[in-house]
């Protein structure tokens, strides 16, 4: 396959940035989207240029570090798939391929699709756990969770971070992110003893972060790559209420 790659190349954060064309030849449709990007990489390296930055680590759709816009979507033009799950048989011979960064005040660009989530990570330090006492591990089934608890925790918890609901949405908004990690422990019963601090808590760095609000238009949860409802912001919000009156 032949394709020209159009990616965002930008120095540093304080840099302009600009779209460059890079026509690529000799790519296979077995390909892994990141694998043609390693392979323009190594073209790059042959022609003593500067190789594009793009996060990744896993590249089996865990970790959430991969993700970019391709062709104006999130993760490229499949749902409920990471960018390293794409595969270039999803493109034809001759195709134009528009590669962007998260596009967010909130994650600011470092390097050319790399950007900075580590106000993600800020959410998370400020709730997302249970605090326990450390030692042996107590018996698995000590403390009975009824299915139908465990499937709607498990369903919020399959949140990887990659961004691409505050990359996706129009106010940049994190509240997917920041209610699937709330209703993943709020639903639990380890997680009952501090539910009104953590959704409190929770919420309230989200917006020091300058996330914008919610507006349920739905977008975040189509360009989701697990698939997570919107109803877990409903359920945020209702929390958000039931927390200033039982703190």
């Amino acid at each position: 396959m032949r394709v020209t790659f159009k990616i965002w190349r930008q120095e540093g954060p304080d840099d302009k940035g600009a779209i460059r064309a890079y026509e690529v030849d000799g790519l296979s449709e077995d390909m892994s989207f990141l694998e043609a990007l390693d392979h323009l990489n190594e073209l790059l390296v042959l022609k003593n240029e500067k190789v594009v930055a793009f996060e990744y680590d896993c590249r089996e759709g865990i970790c959430g570090q991969c993700g970019v816009f391709i062709n104006g979507r999130a993760h490229g033009p499949h749902d409920n798939i990471t960018t390293c799950q794409l595969h270039m048989r999803s493109f034809n011979d001759g195709d134009t391929i528009i590669v962007e960064p998260w596009r967010a005040a909130s994650f600011p660009v470092i390097k050319d699709l790399v950007v900075d989530r580590s106000s993600l990570d800020r959410i998370i330090e400020h709730g997302a756990f249970i605090s326990a006492k450390t030692g042996t591990a107590p018996e698995a089934n000590a403390i009975p969770i009824p299915k139908d608890v465990s499937d709607r925790a498990m369903d919020a918890a399959a949140c990887i971070g990659c961004g691409a609901c505050v990359a996706t949405c129009k106010n940049s908004s994190a509240a997917l992110f920041t209610s699937a990690k709330i209703n993943h422990l709020n639903t639990l019963p380890q997680g009952k003893a501090e539910e009104h601090k953590r959704v409190a808590e929770m919420t309230f760095q989200m917006e020091i972060e300058g996330f914008g609000s919610c507006t349920f238009t739905g977008a975040c949860e189509v360009e989701c790559p697990e698939g997570i409802s919107i109803i877990n912001i409903a359920e945020m919000n209702a929390r958000v209420v039931k927390s200033k009156l039982l703190r």
